[in-house]
C-alpha cells in the first residue's frame, strides 16, 4: 500500500484526498488552518448565506458534475437562474448590458462603430505569432481597443482581479488563445467547436455558472466526510517536509508521494529539500490583493438586480471591479424582500485600498454601492469584510519557467508533485480537474 501526504486541505487536497482513497490509496492530509476548505468559507447571518471566499464556479469540464455524482450529492448543485444570466458593465455613470445577441451587439453603446465594423473582418486577420503576447495586445490586434476597454478589460477584473497588458493569454486563457492558434481566429474557431460531436460526458460541461444548496462550505463538508476526519490533520503549524532516498518524512511518518496544494508562498517552509534556485522560480509569483464585502439588505429598496452582477471597468477609475448581485441567481441566500450583494475592492489595479482597515472598507463600498445602486436606506442591514493578501495568482510572463520549474522539480524528486493554482488554472472547475488528474495519475503509474 502506497502511502501519500497532501498539504493543504483546500479544494484542491480535499479532491485529490477523496479520489485517491477511492482508488484505494492511504491518504493523510496536513493543513495549516484549523479547518478544512482553504478560501472556501460559508458563513449564515440574519437570514443570509454568504461566501467569504469564492462565490461560484464555472461547470466547464466533466469533472465538476463527476465530482458531485462521485460523492452523491447531485441534488445539492445549485445552478445559477437563467433570469439573472444577464451581466452589467459600467460606463459614463450607469449599467449597460453585455449584448446577447446581434441586435443588442450593434445598438450597444460599450463599443465603438468602428470596432462593432471590425469585428466582422476579424476570421480574415493573421494568426498571431508571439507565444507571450499579452491578453491586451491580442485583443486590440483581433477586436479593437473598446472591446478591451468595455469587455476584456472588466472580465479580467472580475476573473483575476487583474491587468490585461500583464497577463498572458498561453498560460491564463489557453482555451482562447488556442482559438487563434488552431483555428485562425475566435469567431472561427468558436463555430467550429460547437459543430463538433459531444459525447454525453462532454455535454455534462454545460459552462453553467453553480454553487452548492447552502453554500459551497456544504461540498467542503461532504469531502471531508468521505476523506474520513482520522485522515486529516488541522491546525499543523511548522510543517516541513524531508525526503530520504525516495521518501518524504511529515511530521515523523513515511509516505511515499507528497503532493503540495498550498499557496507557493508555504513552499519554502514546506519544502526544505528543495534548493533556492528552485523556491526562486515557485515563488516568483503576482498575487493580486483583494477585500470583498458583502452586505446584506433585509428589504431592497434600490435599483433593479436582478442580473448576475455588474463589472467596473478600469477606464472608469472606479474603487470597486464588480459588484455580483448574489441573491438573485441563487435562491435561498437572503430573506424573501432582501438582496445580497457581494463587493470586490482591490486587484492589481488597486492593491492600496486593501491596506485600509476594514472600517474604511466598509465605508468605501458603501459610497460606490450607494452611487451605483441607489438604495433609498443607504445602510444595509449588516456588512462584513474578508480581506484576501495572496488571492489570485497572475499568469504572466513568469508562468513559462514555473510550469517548466515544476516539471523538472517533479522528474528530479520522485514522488513528488506540485499542484493548486499557481499551475492549471485558478478557477474551482481548474482545481477539481487538476486534482482528478493527479489521483489518475498515480493510479496509473503504480499499476503500470
Amino acid at each position: 500500500m502506497k502511502k501519500i501526504a497532501i498539504i493543504g486541505a483546500g479544494l484542491t487536497g480535499l479532491t485529490t484526498a477523496f479520489y485517491l482513497r477511492k482508488h484505494g490509496f492511504d491518504v493523510t492530509i496536513y493543513e495549516k488552518a484549523n479547518r478544512c476548505g482553504g478560501v472556501i468559507h460559508t458563513h449564515e447571518e440574519h437570514g443570509f448565506v454568504y461566501e467569504s471566499g469564492p462565490n461560484t464556479g464555472v461547470l466547464g469540464n466533466p469533472e465538476v458534475v463527476e465530482l458531485f455524482e462521485d460523492l452523491g450529492i447531485t441534488d445539492l448543485l445549485d445552478i445559477a437562474d437563467n433570469k439573472a444570466k444577464k451581466r452589467l458593465i459600467w460606463k459614463a455613470d450607469k449599467w449597460h448590458a453585455l449584448p446577447s445577441g446581434p441586435i443588442s451587439a450593434i445598438t450597444t453603446p460599450l463599443f465603438s462603430f468602428k470596432d462593432k465594423i471590425n469585428v466582422l473582418f476579424e476570421p480574415f486577420r493573421k494568426k498571431g505569432e508571439n507565444p507571450h503576447e499579452s491578453l491586451a495586445e491580442l485583443v486590440i490586434r483581433r477586436l479593437g481597443k473598446s472591446f478591451l476597454d468595455y469587455a476584456i478589460d472588466p472580465f479580467i477584473g472580475g476573473i483575476y482581479a487583474g491587468d490585461p497588458s500583464k497577463l498572458i493569454p498561453k498560460y491564463a486563457l489557453p482555451k482562447l488563445y488556442n482559438l487563434e492558434q488552431n483555428y485562425g481566429s475566435f469567431i472561427k474557431g468558436a463555430i467550429a467547436k460547437k459543430k463538433e460531436a459531444k459525447t454525453d460526458r462532454d455535454k455534462k460541461a454545460t459552462k453553467d455558472v453553480f454553487s452548492v444548496k447552502g453554500g459551497l462550505g456544504h461540498l467542503i463538508k461532504e469531502l471531508v466526510f468521505a476523506i474520513g476526519l482520522e485522515n486529516i490533520f488541522i491546525g499543523t503549524d511548522n510543517i516541513k517536509v524531508e525526503k530520504e532516498n525516495n521518501s518524504y518524512i511529515v511530521n515523523d511518518d513515511v509516505y511515499d508521494y507528497l503532493i503540495t496544494t498550498c499557496p507557493s508562498t508555504a513552499l519554502p517552509d514546506v519544502l526544505t529539500f528543495a534548493d533556492q534556485k528552485e523556491i526562486d522560480v515557485l515563488t516568483n509569483i503576482n498575487y493580486a490583493p483583494t477585500a470583498q464585502v458583502i452586505m446584506g439588505y433585509s428589504k431592497w429598496d434600490g435599483d433593479d438586480v436582478m442580473a448576475f452582477g455588474g463589472l467596473v471597468p478600469s477606464k472608469e477609475k472606479r474603487d470597486v471591479l464588480g459588484i455580483l448581485f448574489t441573491s438573485s441567481f441563487f435562491k435561498n441566500r437572503a430573506p424573501e424582500d432582501g438582496v445580497l450583494l457581494s463587493i470586490f475592492i482591490g486587484g492589481t489595479r488597486n492593491k492600496h485600498l486593501v491596506d485600509m482597515s476594514e472600517e474604511e472598507i466598509s465605508v468605501l463600498a458603501q459610497k460606490e454601492v450607494n452611487e451605483m445602486l441607489h438604495p433609498k436606506d443607504e445602510r444595509p442591514t449588516f456588512i462584513r469584510v474578508f480581506k484576501h493578501m495572496n488571492a489570485i495568482p497572475q499568469y504572466e510572463v513568469s508562468s513559462k519557467e514555473r510550469f517548466e520549474m515544476i516539471e523538472n522539480m517533479q522528474e528530479k524528486h520522485k514522488g513528488l508533485i506540485l499542484a493548486g493554482n499557481m499551475v492549471n488554472g485558478i478557477g474551482m472547475a481548474d482545481r477539481i480537474k487538476q486534482a482528478r488528474g493527479i489521483a489518475d495519475s498515480i493510479k496509473l503509474s503504480i499499476n503500470s
